[in-house]
């Protein structure tokens, strides 16, 4: 268990570049790699029930204590991520089905290694959990509005049938994992530390296959897709952080929200894309889950090095 707990903290200390690494053998072994892609949905499913068992119901109990940071946080990230996905996705003129594919990873919930990221940056963890948790119950219900909204006049989608694709592999594994954390958190609680492994394997595996399924796709539009990616998640975290700035929200909370709207579950883009539109559609979701775990280590250890302005007046998380 010692060896495994090892493994499990030296995965997560290298997310970022073991989720690259996975890129970069995806582009080298295509054919082996894209026999990952029609496992998405499952690989993703096992990830949210991972997500699950770290969340508690007092998890939520921050948006009773904050609403307004709550609400500007998830309000921003349900609007800005998704218009800044299909404005920067015309602008660049890229196809109709990686335009689908950008508003999938701007119509996403947080990320999952959002909390982690904010933990790092001194920001503040019990925002970005209550964020996270809360975009994720949202997204059922929101993200195939958003997708139909932006993404109907581009290409036929069913909002049903997104509907029930998020509800199975997000909602359902999430609550799944809540609900076993609630009734049997003694016999959870000592595999806590093992969850990292799983999870990053498992982004590791999404991100390996769908650049596997699209490496023609990568070499040919690769590098003005992932500039657009890149503007996509950069521009997030600024107008996140500027949304708590002029929200008046304590700097520890800007922090928050900066990377939780900057920050998308973009394993979530891609399983989507790959059931509903064709394989090429789940590229901007596998190069957004490659950079924006590259640019939130970087926010991280920018933000490490300066204490939030609010850092006297916060409790200890």
């Amino acid at each position: 268990m010692t060896v495994v707990k090892k493994v499990a903290d030296f995965v997560g200390r290298w997310f970022a570049v073991l989720v690259l690494a996975g890129a970069v053998v995806g582009l080298l072994l295509p054919e082996q790699t894209s026999l990952i892609t029609p496992h998405v949905s499952l690989l993703l499913g096992v990830i949210m029930f991972c997500m699950g068992l770290t969340m508690r119901p007092q998890d939520f109990s921050v948006v009773a204590r904050h609403p307004k940071a709550v609400l500007l946080g998830v309000v921003a990230q349900y609007s800005v991520m998704p218009l800044l996905g299909w404005g920067i996705a015309h602008a660049f003129g890229l196809p109709p089905l990686l335009v689908v594919g950008m508003i999938l990873v701007g119509a996403a919930p947080g990320g999952t290694a959002s909390n982690v990221i904010v933990y790092l940056a001194r920001g503040d963890v019990a925002l970005s959990v209550a964020m996270t948790s809360i975009s994720t119950m949202l997204a059922p219900f929101i993200t195939p509005l958003i997708v139909l909204g932006l993404a109907g006049s581009t290409l036929p989608v069913s909002a049903g049938d997104l509907f029930l694709s998020i509800l199975q592999v997000v909602l359902l594994p999430v609550v799944g994992g809540l609900l076993l954390r609630l009734f049997a958190d003694r016999f959870v609680v000592p595999l806590l530390p093992l969850m990292p492994l799983v999870s990053v394997t498992g982004i590791v595996l999404v991100v390996s296959g769908v650049v596997g399924a699209n490496s023609d796709a990568v070499l040919t539009t690769g590098l003005l897709l992932a500039l657009a990616v890149i503007l996509h998640n950069t521009l997030g975290l600024l107008i996140g952080y500027l949304v708590g700035y002029f929200g008046r929200l304590p700097d520890s909370a800007r922090r928050a929200v900066s990377v939780e709207v900057g920050m998308q579950n973009s394993g979530l883009a891609a399983s989507l894309a790959t059931t509903h539109f064709e394989p090429v559609a789940a590229l901007p979701g596998a190069l957004f889950s490659v950079w924006h775990n590259l640019s939130g280590a970087a926010v991280a250890t920018f933000w490490a090095r300066r204490a939030p302005r609010d850092a006297e007046e916060r409790e200890p998380a």
